[in-house]
């Protein structure tokens, strides 16, 4: 998968989290499922029906799957912030998802913390910790982190991972 693709699934997914900022009564009584679901359908648009949610990849069920000419070019966990500890178990989890081929992922936290900035500041330092992160690579934004991870098989094999923090309004 070409860097351009990546950076414009990553963006497709940045332009829905806009969204919920901008609608937050539409979207403070979803779950995750139901979140990641109006995702899917964005990607879906952009890369014509190849995004698909819950689906097997490697060693178990990623929340978000993009496959172009048959390849995967793009694997996504999604989760409710729970933490640092929770955030480097997403991480595990998502290493366990990506095969040798598969080499760009993203992370995805949904946080309906009242002190979103709270969150944002935990990620960065959480990340780096993770026993399998080589670096940091870059800052696409406030509330998303590039980083350069080693495959959990192969430490020779290099992966990107996005993590991307969104603040989801709460129920009343």
């Amino acid at each position: 998968m070409s860097l351009d693709d990546y950076n414009n699934i990553l963006d497709v997914m940045d332009s829905m989290a806009r969204v919920m900022e901008l609608s937050p009564s539409a979207f403070k009584t979803l779950g995750e499922e139901d979140i990641r679901m109006q995702f899917l359908v964005q990607l879906n648009g952009h890369y014509l029906g190849q995004a698909t949610g819950e689906t097997f990849n490697y060693e178990g069920k990623t929340d978000i799957l993009v496959k172009s000419d048959g390849k995967n070019i793009f694997i996504s966990e999604c989760k409710f912030w729970s933490g640092p500890k929770g955030l480097l178990e997403t991480i595990d989890q998502i290493l366990g998802y990506l095969s040798w081929r598969d080499t760009k992922a993203a992370v995805v936290i949904f946080s309906r913390n009242k002190s979103f900035s709270g969150v944002v500041e935990q990620i960065p330092e959480c990340v780096l910790s993770h026993p399998n992160c080589k670096k940091h690579i870059n800052d696409r934004s406030e509330t998303c982190w590039e980083y350069l991870f080693r495959h959990r098989d192969d430490p020779n094999r290099e992966i990107r991972i996005a993590i991307m923090a969104f603040n989801v309004p709460m129920a009343e």
